[in-house]
């Protein structure tokens, strides 16, 4: 989900509880609090020599002992108002930043409108070869064929 549908979705939502569900299937306890919002970018060559570019806008999620504490709609559409001049486009993917025993990063994958407010789902990342036909990698189709001339 971009930063631009996330806006899209505050913007039309009544002020409830925002909760988030890891891929797991487990909730972030519902006290966390949202403590940046930033635009992580990152330069990289991958392992053919392609330089590469990548961006995010990243909420670091953080989990006190104010167990009263509830994010609702308003303020987080609030938060993400005071770092727009971070977005010179709002077209980038929204990650979540949350340590539960390491700090891990969640791409939002979906919100749904559930009875206790809007359910943030979120996904996983994983790595990849950018390069394969560079690095001897044979590549594969769909239907789980290997494309010929790749090995």
């Amino acid at each position: 989900m971009t930063l631009d549908e996330l806006q899209a979705t505050l913007s039309t939502a009544c002020p409830v509880a925002v909760h988030l569900m890891l891929p797991d299937g487990a909730f972030v306890p519902a006290h966390f609090h949202i403590t940046e919002v930033g635009r992580v970018q990152k330069d990289f060559i991958d392992c053919g020599g392609t330089i590469r570019s990548t961006a995010a806008c990243v909420l670091q999620v953080w989990v006190a002992t104010d167990t009263e504490h509830r994010l609702n709609t308003t303020k987080l559409r609030s938060i993400l108002t005071l770092a727009a001049p971070l977005f010179p486009s709002p077209d980038i993917p929204v990650e979540v930043e949350y340590e539960a025993g390491v700090v891990s990063q969640y791409p939002l994958s979906a919100i749904e409108a559930t009875p206790a407010g809007l359910l943030f789902h979120l996904g996983t990342k994983h790595t990849d070869c950018l390069a394969k036909d560079r690095c001897g990698v044979p590549l594969v189709t769909a239907d789980g064929c290997t494309l010929p001339g790749c090995c």
